[in-house]
């Protein structure tokens, strides 16, 4: 596999550009108008720059990622490419008219991927030629940094091309996990049992945001970032968890709608750092400085678990 093309050139299809790039491919990053190329040339800058400041590239391979993203807004690189990563809209009705388009255009044998965070694969695919080759890429914000690729299995996906996506993503230098076409996948189910449960405790009133924050980065999540929950329960042995688990599940929050109070908060404006203000306050510069320092920990997480030399 030589070229890919990556379809959207948003935040999503600039930062996979150049996780392609950096394992080699030719990447070309296509998107529909001319403000979005520039856009996805002005994110590849921002990111490079980081990445070589931060050490976890060169400059020479800075320089090698340069030359092989190339950008369009014609549909041409799509006839003869190797494989097809679409970072678009998350609107069915715009990924489907997109699939259908493209999947009459590509290559028959090649992989199609969409980068959806939770619309249904097999959905998608109805719009899809041959869906045996077409499954989900799901990637977290931002990828050039955080490892983890969900590949979402269709109904029509054969076992074969899922393997072949597993084996490219791992040669990508990224960790690649498998998960039938179930609601959520798997990174948005757990993410949201946790905020379920945290927004049920400070309802209660038994402790307050800042706390439960508090809990995951200093305890849990460092746990959970070696081991996972699975491979913590055992260290912790199972006969502990097995017993807490007999009584602690019935006191757990089973709320089956949205939690009430994040409801009023976006009711209210409250967005979180793009409006400002969320749990905590980003008002003025401190929405910046949030980033900043956000991205700052990332890298020096991912240098430590990841980027190691």
């Amino acid at each position: 596999m030589k070229k890919v093309v990556i379809a959207g050139a948003g935040v999503m299809g600039a930062s996979l550009a150049q996780v392609y790039a950096l394992a080699d491919y030719q990447v070309v990053l296509y998107d529909v108008i001319a403000a979005g190329i520039e856009k996805g040339k002005h994110l590849v800058d921002l990111n490079q720059e980081t990445l070589v400041n931060e050490g976890i590239i060169t400059k020479e391979q800075s320089e090698k990622v340069y030359q092989l993203i190339s950008y369009t807004m014609e549909k041409d690189d799509f006839k003869d490419c190797d494989l097809v990563v679409e970072c678009i809209v998350e609107r069915m009705d715009i990924k489907q008219k997109f699939w259908k388009e493209v999947s009459e255009m590509a290559k028959e044998d090649i992989l199609l991927a969409s980068n959806t965070s939770g619309l249904s694969i097999t959905e998608i695919a109805t719009a899809v030629k041959n869906p045996e080759r077409f499954m989900g890429q799901h990637w977290l914000n931002p990828p050039h940094l955080l490892p983890l690729c969900e590949i979402i299995k269709g109904e029509k996906t054969s076992e074969e091309n899922v393997a072949k996506m597993r084996e490219l993503v791992a040669e990508l230098g990224k960790s690649p996990v498998v998960v039938k076409d179930i609601q959520g996948f798997l990174i948005n189910r757990i993410q949201f049992a946790v905020l379920r449960e945290a927004l049920y405790i400070v309802e209660t009133g038994a402790a307050t945001f800042e706390d439960i924050d508090t809990v995951l980065k200093a305890g849990m999540g460092l746990r959970y970032s070696v081991l996972g929950p699975f491979g913590v329960a055992d260290h912790g042995g199972l006969d502990t968890f097995d017993h807490i688990n007999s009584y602690l599940n019935a006191e757990l929050c089973d709320y089956k709608e949205g939690n009430k109070m994040l409801h009023k908060m976006v009711e209210d404006g409250k967005l979180g750092v793009k409006s400002g203000c969320g749990f905590y306050d980003y008002s003025g510069d401190k929405a910046d400085a949030a980033i900043k320092a956000r991205d700052k920990a990332y890298i020096e997480l991912a240098k430590v678990l990841y980027f190691k030399k």
